[in-house]
């Protein structure tokens, strides 16, 4: 049991850890959910759709991570 409680305490700092790359990345596949649903996106068009958006996440990510460390915001690790 105290493995399972580990796992999830793990999981739950990794998401927390950058909390806006997780909300960005919820409301993408919200949003390609709803576009594949009401507006019949094909399937091809929404996976790269989903492929683009997380790749421009990411980047984000890193970008606001680089800028911080830049400016003294976190020590480098």
């Amino acid at each position: 049991m105290t493995m399972i409680k580990d796992v999830m305490a793990e999981l739950f700092s990794m998401f927390m850890a950058d909390a806006v790359m997780s909300v960005i990345t919820l409301a993408l596949v919200g949003v390609v959910a709803l576009m594949v649903q009401e507006l019949h996106v094909d399937a091809v068009v929404a996976g790269f759709i989903l492929l683009l958006g997380c790749l421009v996440n990411v980047i984000a990510a890193a970008v606001r991570e680089a800028r911080q460390r830049n400016s003294g915001g976190k020590k480098p690790l």
